[in-house]
């Protein structure tokens, strides 16, 4: 691995965390301000970075909620760009039922900002 894709994968895991425990102040930073999310089930579009906090913000207030885990399987940074491609699985289980709710694929979209890898883009897939 290189470093730019270590960088990545901690970040990829960062965000994992910060759903984990519920923190939405820890999301903004991991997102582009202009960064776009489809997610996996009804192909809802969620435009920007405070567009997506305030929704994980709202996720996260709700006592049955879902805990998503993303899973990278390859990450590919491009020789030519400051930018990458993610692609891997993810899962949501339930966060006291321990019970996989729902899962499939997704991809991510990552550029180097200002010294920083952000999430351009996500497109979720439920499978499962």
């Amino acid at each position: 691995m290189n470093g730019a894709e270590l960088v990545i994968r901690a970040r990829r895991a960062a965000f994992n965390r910060a759903i984990a425990t519920g923190d939405s102040a820890a999301i903004g930073p991991i997102l582009a301000r202009d960064c776009v999310m489809v997610t996996g089930t009804d192909s809802a579009v969620i435009a920007g970075r405070l567009a997506q906090v305030k929704v994980w913000r709202r996720e996260f207030g709700h006592a049955e909620r879902l805990v998503y885990v993303r899973v990278p399987e390859a990450v590919v940074v491009s020789s030519i760009e400051p930018i990458a491609m993610e692609h891997g699985r993810w899962q949501g289980t339930g966060a006291h039922a321990q019970i996989p709710a729902a899962s499939g694929s997704y991809f991510a979209k990552w550029r180097e900002k200002g010294g920083e890898w952000v999430i351009e883009a996500e497109v979720f897939v439920t499978l499962a």
